[in-house]
């Protein structure tokens, strides 16, 4: 006679099902669930529910919820996985990393930082003889971090530095670069009788120069708010003392961006590249502004092209004047005459 018990839940046990006599297709059928669920552990071989598997962290075992039985055991999980078990507040109190260090913190990231908190390392609150103590460590620390000029001067010209980078969109290279730069120049004492922001616009300027990506001084130091004349001066001083070997600015890369403003065609571009490569190589681009001749440039393809655009609207696209656009487009006209 067949037992059969029942469990709370209502549900057979696991002798009843692998211990009842069936026939040759439904224990073929078994077989190959057991096979299928042992390779992707979709579906049970008891109970052909593939909603109720779930995976146990605790023991590393694939069970299924419904009747019970082990699927897999000794499962390799990963971090992710087992980061599943605790909450967001469990993980940050586990992690042991901190925050990472950067070239554009004053302290690079590596200072100590007490907490508010009266609570030591394992959670005991502490003694009310202890907390003045504990306060004025506080105060200690915190005045410690910005007792020398020099960690001022950081603080202040890397406040510019992080505003400038969430309005210019600028990468982390690029911030660490800069940062780089400006740390070189304070050691040098460069900074000494000139202003902070106008340094600060001169380093992001070189490091974009560096790294080719086309941001003029001009935009930089409207963003931060500083006179450009001053900034390129503090420019000239850093390529002068830290001795920068910047490559030379490409029109190329301006043209793209202005093309994009502009709403210019795919073909006056494309004509617009071709004129360039020409203009490069001739004795008339020699001290130009890279960023005036790539307008002058593009202009003179639009209209070459036959397509309709005024020279405001490229002036305006390109962020020069219209009275420098058309002092260029002369000279790219004595090359491409009509």
């Amino acid at each position: 006679m067949k037992e059969t018990s029942i469990d709370n839940s209502g549900s057979k046990s696991i002798s009843s099902v692998m211990f009842s006599p069936v026939d040759e297709d439904t224990q073929q059928k078994r077989m190959d669930s057991m096979e299928l669920s042992w390779m992707n552990v979709d579906v049970c071989q008891s109970c052909n529910d593939s909603k109720a598997i779930i995976f146990d962290a605790e023991t590393n075992e694939t069970v299924c919820s419904s009747c019970g039985i082990v699927l897999r055991d000794n499962v390799e999980s990963s971090p992710e996985s087992r980061a599943r078990k605790y909450s967001q507040e469990d993980i940050e109190s586990r992690s042991r990393t901190g925050m990472p260090t950067s070239l554009a913190f004053h302290d690079m990231g590596l200072s100590t930082f007490i907490s508010n908190s009266n609570t030591d390392a394992n959670g005991v609150p502490i003694s009310s003889d202890q907390i003045s103590k504990v306060k004025r460590m506080r105060h200690l620390n915190r005045i410690s971090s910005s007792n020398r000029s020099h960690d001022r001067n950081l603080k202040n010209a890397f406040a510019i530095l992080n505003s400038i980078k969430d309005k210019l969109s600028i990468n982390d290279t690029l911030i660490e670069k800069s940062a780089y730069i400006y740390r070189k120049a304070l050691d040098k004492r460069i900074i000494k009788g000139r202003s902070i922001s106008a340094l600060m616009v001169a380093s992001i300027y070189a490091a974009c120069r560096e790294a080719n990506v086309p941001r003029t001084l001009d935009e930089i130091a409207q963003t931060a708010n500083t006179d450009v004349i001053f900034a390129a001066k503090c420019y000239r001083l850093l390529v002068r003392n830290l001795k920068l070997r910047l490559p030379a600015v490409d029109s190329n890369v301006y043209l793209t961006k202005i093309a994009n403003r502009a709403n210019v065609s795919q073909k006056s571009y494309r004509r617009a590249i071709q004129m360039l490569s020409i203009i490069k190589g001739n004795p008339v681009s020699y001290g130009k502004d890279p960023n005036a001749l790539a307008v002058a440039t593009l202009y003179a393809a639009c209209l070459k092209e036959g397509e309709k655009v005024s020279q405001l609207q490229i002036a305006t696209a390109g962020n020069t004047s219209i009275v420098t656009l058309r002092k260029r487009f002369q000279d790219v006209m004595n090359l491409f005459p009509t």
